[in-house]
């Protein structure tokens, strides 16, 4: 069985004979991990043996140290260490998209880096990625205090912006289904520790008309949709799913009883993570990091449904004992299939 035959049947709901996986980690983690094993001559991603490649036309430059332009010309901060960074200064500073370029897609890099990853030979599940979908590039243009005040002061500022964020999003989207592709892949955090950032109405309002939009297309063409949503998004479940969503990814065990979850939702969606990167993995023995795989793939991995991973890239704080024991587990049930 191949790896893109793995996904396929988790997606489907149906047994296989040892749970897809993916483990990534973030620039600090994998300098740990090559200082402490050295730098793996196949490169990390094939290592690991993972199941999932994403292909990401995010584009942009380094201005000054530390400092990155993306393509909405908004400058992230990552003096810190952080993959992401923080915004450095907010474009729209004003509810008013005067005078405001949105990018334009460029249809030769997509095609370039579609056709990279489709022909590199890999037995993969193959998702484009918009990292920045939604709401996140909504703040990331006009900061996370005035957007939720603007979702009750300026209603049709913020219909605009969403909407012509959407509008960008889906000439990629579009540009991206010319290609023999798996499915996409998208990345736009709605929840915080203990429920969503805004109230589930304003939620439904604004954000859900965007991504059923935002879906359509793809679901047109049978294909699944991935989101990635840090925090407790257990309100709009049942909405993603309504507009389309296939697989939800981070799945936070410390926010979510995995058991229940399986019940509530596994016929409907596959899950991806639930392996706590931020009080588990960093803590854990390397034998305690076998034994919850163990566990949660015996959870959410009953009747298919289940592509095993941290919650998160993994960060520099987890030990590269546990990424490598987490390789290890797996490849033991390879060998033992």
């Amino acid at each position: 069985m191949t790896k893109k035959e793995r996904v396929k049947l988790a997606l489907a709901h149906q047994n296989t004979d040892f749970a897809p996986y993916n483990i990534e980690l973030t620039s600090a983690a994998m300098k740990n991990f090559t200082e402490k094993y050295g730098e793996p001559k196949e490169g990390f991603f094939q290592f690991a043996g993972n199941h999932i490649e994403k292909i990401s036309y995010k584009d942009g430059e380094y201005i000054k140290h530390g400092y990155f332009r993306d393509e909405y010309g908004v400058v992230w901060n990552r003096n810190a260490g952080d993959d992401i960074g923080v915004v450095a200064e907010y474009l729209l500073k004003k509810p008013d998209l005067e005078g405001f370029a949105f990018p334009s897609i460029d249809a030769a890099t997509i095609h370039q880096r579609t056709k990279s990853v489709l022909d590199n030979g890999n037995d993969t599940f193959k998702l484009v990625k918009i990292g920045i979908l939604l709401f996140e590039r909504a703040w990331s243009l006009r900061g996370m205090e005035n957007l939720l005040m603007d979702f009750y002061l300026n209603e049709a500022f913020v219909e605009e912006l969403l909407s012509s964020i959407t509008e960008y999003n889906a000439a990629i989207i579009n540009e991206a289904l010319k290609y023999d592709v798996d499915g996409f892949y998208f990345g736009d955090d709605y929840g915080q520790q203990s429920s969503l950032i805004m109230d589930p109405q304003v939620w439904r309002q604004f954000l859900k008309p965007q991504l059923k939009r935002t879906f359509a297309p793809i679901k047109a063409q049978g294909l699944p949709v991935f989101l990635h949503s840090c925090g407790n998004i257990s309100d709009i479940l049942d909405d993603l799913i309504e507009i389309g969503l296939d697989c939800y990814q981070t799945v936070q065990p410390e926010i979510y009883d995995l058991r229940l979850l399986k019940q509530q939702f596994g016929s409907k969606l596959t899950f991806y993570g639930a392996i706590s990167a931020q009080r588990f993995l960093p803590f854990a023995s390397p034998f305690a990091v076998q034994e919850k795989l163990r566990e949660t793939i015996d959870i959410l991995g009953e009747n298919g449904g289940y592509i095993c991973a941290p919650t998160h890239q993994v960060p520099e704080d987890v030990p590269p004992e546990n990424c490598m024991s987490m390789i290890d587990f797996f490849f033991k049930n390879i060998i033992n299939t």
